[in-house]
C-alpha cells in the first residue's frame, strides 16, 4: 500500500483494513486508492505500516457524492469489459494496450495461469471521450502502429511497472533511501548488487524495500511468472532502472549517508622486549628469574699454601709413618 505521506500524528489513525470499512471500500479498491494518492497515508508511529488519520477519513467523507464518487475512481475492468466502454472489440482493445495507449493498473493470475490484466475503468472512458483518440478505435490501424504489432512490441508488462514504480515513489515520500528502494525493487537483485557494492549500503537499502507482492508458492510456476512481470527483463529498460538506481544513491549518500559500525581506536603495539629478556627454549630459568636476575655468587677458593708449609707438611707425614 501507498500513498503520501504527511506530517499528522498517527495518535488518531486507523489500519488498512479499519479505515477501507469506514470509507464504505473493499480492501483492494482502498489499496489502489491508496496507490493513486487518493487516500492519504502516513506512516505508522510503532513501524507498522501505514495508516489513515481520522482526519482524512473525515475529509474524503465529507466529498460530493461520497462513496460513489470515490468509487468510480478506483474501479478496474479487464478487456472485455474495457473494451465495451471504448465500443470496440477486444482484439481492438488488446492491441491498443500492447501499443501502450491504455495502461494496466494491476494485474493477476488465473488458474491457467494466464496473465489478466486490469485497467482503470475512468482512465478508459477519458481515453474514449479524447478526439484525438477517434482514429484509434474505428477503421484501420495506422501502418506504423501495425508494424509495431508484427514486431511483436507488447508494452503492458513495461507501463505496469512504471506506474507501479510511480505508487511506490508516491510511498516513499521525501526519504531518499525509500526512494532508491522504490528503483531497486525493480532490479534483479544481482543488478541491484552489482550497483550497490558497499556491503552497509545494501543492507540499508534492503531495509527499504516494498514488502514483495506474493502471486503463489515460492518457485511454483506462477510466482516464476509473475518474477517476470516484476521484474524489468528488457535490455534498455534495465539500462534506465541502473542509471536511475545510481543516481538515487548518489542523493541517498549526500543527505543521509548509510549508518556503519562504530569505529574504535586501535590500540598501540606494545613494545618488543629486549633481547637479553627474551627466553629461548634452552633457558631454565622461570619468568621471574629472567625479570629479576639473582647477582651469581663466586665459589669458594681454597686458601694459597707456600713452599714452607707443603715441605714441613712432608716430614711430618715421615717422622709418624717411621715411628
Amino acid at each position: 500500500m501507498s500513498g503520501n505521506i504527511v506530517a499528522p500524528s498517527t495518535a488518531q489513525a486507523y489500519t488498512p483494513s479499519r479505515a477501507a470499512r469506514e470509507l464504505g471500500l473493499k480492501r483492494g479498491e482502498f489499496d489502489l486508492a491508496a496507490d493513486l494518492g487518493l487516500v492519504r497515508t502516513v506512516p505508522d508511529e510503532g513501524g507498522g505500516g501505514r495508516r489513515v488519520t481520522r482526519a482524512e477519513i473525515d475529509r474524503l467523507r465529507a466529498l460530493d457524492g461520497f462513496p460513489e464518487t470515490l468509487l468510480k475512481r478506483v474501479e478496474v475492468v479487464g478487456t472485455t469489459a474495457g473494451a465495451a466502454l471504448l465500443e470496440v472489440s477486444t482484439g481492438r482493445f488488446t492491441r491498443l494496450a500492447r501499443l501502450g495507449m491504455i495502461v494496466p493498473v494491476r494485474f493477476y493470475l488465473n488458474r491457467y495461469r494466464a496473465v489478466v490484466w486490469l485497467y482503470l475503468a475512468d482512465e478508459l472512458r477519458q481515453f474514449a471521450a479524447d478526439e484525438d483518440n477517434a482514429p484509434l478505435l474505428s477503421g484501420r490501424t495506422p501502418a506504423d502502429l501495425r508494424q509495431k504489432l508484427e514486431e511483436g512490441i507488447d508494452a503492458r508488462r513495461r507501463n505496469w511497472r512504471g506506474r507501479r514504480l510511480g505508487f511506490l515513489t508516491r510511498q516513499a515520500g521525501g526519504h531518499p533511501w525509500a526512494r532508491a528502494a522504490a528503483v531497486a525493487s525493480m532490479l534483479d537483485p544481482v543488478q541491484v548488487a552489482d550497483i550497490v557494492k558497499d556491503p552497509y549500503e545494501h543492507a540499508h537499502l534492503s531495509r527499504f524495500l516494498p514488502k514483495p507482492v506474493s502471486y503463489g508458492t515460492p518457485g511454483s510456476p506462477s510466482a516464476e511468472l509473475a518474477e517476470r512481470i516484476l521484474k524489468a527483463d528488457e535490455p534498455d529498460e534495465i539500462g534506465w532502472f541502473r542509471a536511475d538506481l545510481a543516481h538515487a544513491l548518489d542523493i541517498a549518500r549526500t543527505q543521509h549517508p548509510a549508518p556503519r559500525p562504530r569505529q574504535t581506536a586501535a590500540e598501540e603495539p606494545r613494545p618488543a622486549p629486549a633481547a637479553a629478556e627474551q627466553p629461548t627454549r634452552a633457558d631454565p630459568r622461570t619468568r621471574e628469574e629472567r625479570m629479576h636476575p639473582v647477582p651469581a655468587v663466586a665459589e669458594p677458593v681454597p686458601p694459597a699454601v707456600d713452599a714452607g708449609d707443603r715441605s714441613r707438611g712432608l716430614l711430618g707425614w715421615l717422622r709418624r709413618r717411621n715411628s
